[in-house]
């Protein structure tokens, strides 16, 4: 007997977790060590270079601190004429945007402005990569609503 799959005219849908990276906090962190560092090796006069590498180090902190507490999101892309929704609200102007294995989420909020999330390879693994993928291919060819023939 042989297996074959059945094909279905059922669009791919995808539902993903967005959290913080924990490679981008703790890239925020070595920086702001480095950059404390940087300013302690110069040749910068050390009543100037040692408050500047402690806000050097302050400041990559507190960005590190913050990336950790933003807010965790779900998102969900339909894979058919249904708006893409991020926390149970519909966004507008959706663009994915991949570069290697990050990939991007770029839209409009309800006052127009620009707003943006982003997938690093330590939240989003190989298979969910292909999910989504998928499901943004079908956002894609749902965005031209142009006929072949006239």
């Amino acid at each position: 007997m042989t297996r074959s799959h059945r094909l279905s005219n059922v669009s791919v849908s995808c539902r993903l977790e967005w959290r913080p990276s924990r490679w981008v906090i703790g890239a925020l962190l070595a920086l702001g060590m480095l950059a404390a560092f940087s300013v302690l090796a110069s040749g910068m006069p050390r009543s100037a270079a040692w408050p500047l590498s402690v806000a050097a180090l302050a400041y990559g902190a507190w960005r590190a601190r913050r990336e950790w507490r933003l807010p965790r999101h779900g998102l969900l892309f339909p894979g058919n004429d249904f708006p893409v929704t991020l926390d149970g609200q519909a966004i507008d102007n959706v663009e994915l945007q991949w570069r290697g294995p990050m990939a991007f989420l770029l839209w409009q909020d309800r006052r127009g402005r620009p707003a943006r999330l982003s997938w690093w390879p330590d939240t989003l693994p190989a298979a969910r990569r292909r999910e989504l993928r998928l499901a943004a291919g079908s956002l894609d060819a749902s965005r031209d609503h142009r006929r072949m023939a006239p």
